[in-house]
């Protein structure tokens, strides 16, 4: 991509998203994260009613009477992205990419971190981690994501979500909002999901494309596998064909949403064509 166009698009974005983050998001993401704790803010002198719990015996010796220590939600997080780059988000057949939408969400989320003076860094994976990007704050560093989501190139094609979480386990020490955004076409991911969220505060984004979901009638289709570059035809025309496809789609989904809910991760699915507002916001409002 020239770097003119890229500039563009990165402004084109900037503008959009920033401007849901303001208008849309803020109240909303505040609400749904809220501090990962309370930080020690001063003593005073203790008063009826108070948690004696709360007493802090040191200067309650010094000053031989009752004193307690005040907490106040601490309330700067960081906030991390873990992004599937692999081969399937290149895939798109309405209004959008997969891998244009995960760009907007992704951007429409940092916006919405540092509008809330909390950190943003991104993991992008593949079947390895492809890419790390520290959390930072501020406008220069949510563009320099943007950036890296718009021309950033995996070396792999295939999708390992178990090695991004395992990941994001050992590098982010502190619990963290983390945001997994994935199309999830790849199995076995369930102990990483489990052990990830024990520690951070996990939330999986499902993006497909809603050609995806069901077979047309079109005759004899020649489909490639984005990951693997496998080829099969099939004959699309045959209702078996469909209704077993179709039967595959709906069982995935099912268990996809019963590991989340197993796991007690919150969960969103979006499709290319629909706005990706309305999930979002949701996801919020049930925290």
């Amino acid at each position: 991509m020239e770097a003119s166009e890229l500039i563009k698009k990165v402004r084109k974005i900037e503008i959009k998203t920033k401007g849901l983050s303001s208008n849309i998001f803020a109240g909303q993401y505040h609400s749904a994260f809220k501090g990962r704790g309370m930080a020690f803010s001063e003593v005073r002198e203790y008063q009826y009613g108070d948690d004696i719990r709360n007493i802090d015996w040191n200067v309650t010796a010094r000053f031989n009477h009752p004193f307690i220590k005040v907490f106040e939600e601490e309330r700067e997080l960081t906030v991390m992205l873990v992004i599937d780059v692999s081969g399937s988000r290149n895939f798109g057949t309405q209004m959008r990419t997969k891998r244009d939408l995960i760009t907007e969400i992704s951007a429409v989320l940092s916006f919405s971190a540092i509008q809330n003076n909390d950190k943003i860094g991104v993991i992008l994976f593949s079947n390895k981690i492809e890419k790390f990007i520290p959390p930072k704050k501020g406008r220069t560093h949510i563009l320099r994501i943007i950036r890296e989501l718009l021309e950033f190139e995996p070396q792999e094609q295939t999708t390992n979500v178990s090695e991004a979480l395992r990941y994001l386990t050992n590098v982010i020490k502190k619990k963290s909002i983390a945001f997994l955004i994935s199309d999830f076409m790849a199995p076995n991911f369930e102990d990483a999901i489990k052990i990830a969220n024990r520690k951070h505060d996990l939330i999986a984004l499902q993006v497909f494309d809603p050609r995806e979901t069901s077979l047309p009638s079109v005759g004899l289709l020649k489909l490639q596998d984005a990951e693997t570059g496998k080829i099969k035809w099939i004959d699309s025309s045959d209702k078996s064909t469909r209704d077993s496809y179709q039967k595959w789609w709906n069982n995935r989904q099912q268990q996809l949403l019963t590991l989340f809910r197993k796991c007690g991760v919150d969960n969103a699915q979006i499709r290319t064509n629909d706005d990706y507002i309305k999930p979002l916001i949701n996801i919020f409002k049930k925290r």
